[in-house]
């Protein structure tokens, strides 16, 4: 029965005392810099819309910063709180496939998004001494870890256009006669995405690590760019607004400028009233690519290591 026991012993006491160190790291705080993109009706690749990467204009990378807290529950599995800021933006101007050139569209939107994501690691931490000195014998702490993740979030958007350098919020102008054809209803300019991508780690000791991470982000809208569907007819927007506030929707419904007429077109005016104007198919999505940088939280316990 002593035997048994001390086998017990010996088994478990390593693992509660590795739980309880590992329980002085489990909190992280972090900040991201990085770029964002957006995949959406407008702009795109130089061929008939496609979705998800395949149609990424990376000439319209934009600026992004974040910040985040991490919750390591075990050595494969965390948690994270994020928030995040980007720009997106999509012109048609610089595709050349002549439908989607021939719209003539362009947009742009401040992203703010808070999330919450459950990691996966695939690899664990390996502690070793405090420090790392130069010829130390012995266990050197590594935090190298791969991990993939995918969770659930919330984000705030606003697309608008430039009018003689000012831009224009867009949602109000009803630019497809959302809210005014009858049986429809305007756009929310909240909605909800499931962000999902992989990342990497390295530590720099045990308190500070560095990353980079990729995350797309799949999106319950398809007004992100405020394009979606057909070509509003415009005496619809002269019928609900005031005739100066009309003509600017109608400017940004459809902004002329095309090189494609009915002619062209087998007869159909490919801009003309119901029209198709974009893919409702598909819903708008937008991307984060960050270097991360992360500070683990609580006090570090300073063990004499051996030498």
């Amino acid at each position: 029965m002593q035997k048994r026991f001390l086998l017990i012993l010996i088994v478990i006491l390593p693992l509660l005392a590795s739980a309880q160190r590992n329980k002085k790291y489990r909190w992280e705080l972090g900040a991201d810099l990085g770029a964002t993109n957006f995949l959406g009706d407008l702009g795109g690749a130089n061929q008939i819309g496609t979705h998800f990467a395949k149609d990424l204009e990376l000439s319209l990378t934009q600026p992004a910063l974040g910040v985040h807290i991490r919750y390591r529950s075990n050595r494969y599995v965390g948690y994270r709180a994020d928030f995040k800021y980007g720009k997106v933006s999509g012109n048609d101007a610089l595709t050349t496939e002549k439908y989607r050139h021939n719209r003539n569209l362009y947009f742009k939107s401040n992203i703010f998004e808070f999330s919450t994501t459950l990691e996966f690691y695939l690899s664990k931490e390996r502690a070793g001494h405090v420090y790392n000195y130069k010829k130390l014998r012995g266990l050197r702490h590594i935090d190298a870890q791969e991990y993939f993740f995918i969770g659930i979030g919330g984000f705030y958007y606003n697309p608008k256009a430039n009018l003689n350098g000012q831009y224009i919020a867009l949602r109000p102008l009803h630019t497809e006669g959302l809210g005014l054809k009858p049986g429809t209803k305007q756009y929310s300019l909240y909605s909800v995405c499931i962000p999902m991508g992989l990342g990497f780690k390295y530590g720099i000791n045990r308190r500070w690590s560095v990353g980079l991470e990729y995350g797309l982000r799949l999106t319950f809208t398809d007004y992100i760019d405020d394009v979606s569907t057909v070509y509003v007819d415009p005496a619809l927007l002269y019928a609900s607004m005031d005739p100066a506030t009309a003509a600017v929707a109608a400017s940004f419904a459809n902004p002329g400028g095309h090189e494609i007429n009915a002619i062209d077109n087998g007869g159909v005016d490919p801009t003309g009233v119901n029209q198709q104007r974009g893919d409702s198919v598909h819903n708008d999505a937008y991307m984060f690519m960050c270097v991360t940088v992360n500070y683990k939280l609580g006090k570090i316990r300073k063990t004499h290591s051996k030498f």
